[in-house]
């Protein structure tokens, strides 16, 4: 009998490190990511064209790691693959920047795809954001046309 104590003290303790080491994963996933969170696809007003409702149609990333994450050839893509590859840009620690489709000035929060025509479908679409060797990091879809935007 008390050598079947010790085995079940044995598995016990087993178990309880392998749930300890679970426990201590946890934080590593904890520490954040770099991933979508809005798609505004469906911008304001009739769709005419103008840069200022092309720049109302936009996709926000944000960085909750702790540290900040270069971007440099990133790619952002839609479902018929309209691309837009990050240049030389630090997303910080906790920042959000919305690469808008128009035209405008690059600034820390906002990109600009330089784009004279509309890029997110109003019905429906993913957005996928790729690093510079191609692995998928996120992505989002939608498919609604009743909303104007959907949060990832």
């Amino acid at each position: 009998m008390r050598h079947h104590t010790k085995a079940a003290a044995a598995a016990a303790l087993a178990i309880a490190t392998t749930v300890g080491g679970l426990v201590t994963a946890a934080p590593a996933s904890a520490a954040g990511s770099v991933h979508l969170t809005k798609i505004y696809y469906n911008s304001p007003g009739n769709d005419n064209g103008s840069n200022a409702s092309l720049n109302a149609e936009w996709v926000q990333i944000k960085n909750s790691t702790s540290r900040a994450v270069s971007l440099k050839g990133w790619k952002l893509t839609d479902a018929s693959r309209h691309t837009y590859t990050f240049g030389t840009y630090s997303l910080g620690a906790g920042k959000t920047v919305t690469v808008h489709t128009g035209k405008g000035r690059d600034t820390a929060a906002h990109r600009y795809q330089n784009s004279r025509a509309y890029v997110w479908n109003n019905t429906k679409d993913t957005a996928t954001l790729k690093k510079p060797s191609g692995a998928r990091v996120d992505s989002c879809g939608y498919n609604n046309a009743r909303r104007a935007f959907v949060n990832c």
